[in-house]
């Protein structure tokens, strides 16, 4: 089966996927993919983009203003940033790659090219978009529900350290839940630091930044 992927037919799909405007959606595409496969490994988090900005602030605006205002228009918030990105990049891409295989069958290699693909770029990036608030609306009510009850059920119980390290600046944590689990973003104080496959309990829960204080299990049954 993967022989194919080898075969001179192939060529079309490589050098439409690798040139412009497609390869646009293809670089986004292949960081997304890679990032959720280091994700999974646990040497990232999982919501590492996300972002929590008050968008009605009357502060110089910053860069997460601007996003979580433009997300805000959109309707893309609500759900986290890294599953939106993963979204855009693959709807963008199909939609480019099938413009480009229908449309510029016609025209010549080289400026004409990349012209044309600027506008196509820009349709297909907010077409993308508008098709990802679809999506992702069912499942905002999911992720509200989450943030808005979970502290309250899970303080106090052990999980167990899922990322290469747990630190004051980075780390997560899988709670078993009797399913596929709950995954937390969860830091330490006083220079303590956890290793991967350690025991911490669920201390206390951050709101502003929505991670939560552990601590060595032995430290809390101790």
């Amino acid at each position: 089966m993967f022989a194919i992927l080898l075969t001179e037919g192939m060529d079309p799909f490589y050098q439409n996927i690798a040139s412009f405007p497609t390869v646009f959606f293809s670089f986004f595409l292949f960081v997304t993919l890679l990032y959720w496969f280091v994700a999974v490994l646990g040497f990232v988090d999982i919501d590492v983009l996300d972002f929590e900005a008050d968008v009605n602030a009357e502060s110089t605006s910053t860069t997460a203003d601007i996003l979580a205002g433009l997300f805000m228009r959109l309707g893309l918030n609500g759900v986290p940033v890294t599953i939106v990105i993963s979204f855009i990049s693959l709807i963008g891409w199909i939609l480019c790659y099938y413009a480009v295989h229908f449309l510029f069958g016609w025209l010549p290699d080289g400026i004409v090219r990349f012209i044309a693909g600027i506008p196509v770029v820009a349709i297909c990036l907010y077409v993308a978009a508008v098709a990802t608030a679809i999506v992702i609306k069912p499942l905002k009510p999911f992720f509200d529900k989450t943030v808005q009850n979970t502290p309250k059920l899970v303080l106090g119980q052990t999980a167990i350290v899922r990322t290469l390290r747990v630190d004051s600046d980075f780390g997560e944590a899988t709670l078993e839940d009797g399913g596929a689990g709950l995954i937390f973003k969860v830091r330490t104080e006083g220079g303590v630091s956890f290793s991967k496959g350690d025991r911490v309990v669920l201390l206390e829960h951050i709101k502003e930044s929505n991670t939560y204080l552990v601590i060595a299990e032995e430290e809390f049954i101790g």
